[in-house]
């Protein structure tokens, strides 16, 4: 590899704020908390959503309020309809 060409590569653990899950790893990301781990300093970044907490990789779907959806649009909306086109008969 050239010298000064590539970004600095460290050790570096990311930890799910949500539920404490730590993916130890490389990375270019640095931060102000360190940890040493097996005698080798780690970077500690915080990650709000990782694959241990997001509902895609879990297989748990969040709640979502369609229904409630639906009739704020009525509400709004429901009333208005579109004017009709006069007809080329008359």
């Amino acid at each position: 590899m050239k010298k000064d060409l590539h970004p600095d590569y460290h050790p570096v653990v990311f930890v799910d704020i949500s539920t404490g899950r730590r993916f130890v790893t490389r990375s270019t990301v640095k931060s102000a908390k360190t940890e040493t781990i097996d005698g080798v300093e780690h970077y500690v970044v915080s990650c709000g959503i990782t694959s241990d907490s997001h509902p895609f990789f879990t297989g748990r779907n969040q709640f979502v309020d369609t229904e409630g959806r639906i009739d704020k649009f009525q509400k709004r909306f429901g009333a208005v309809r579109r004017a009709k086109k006069p007809s080329k008969a008359s």
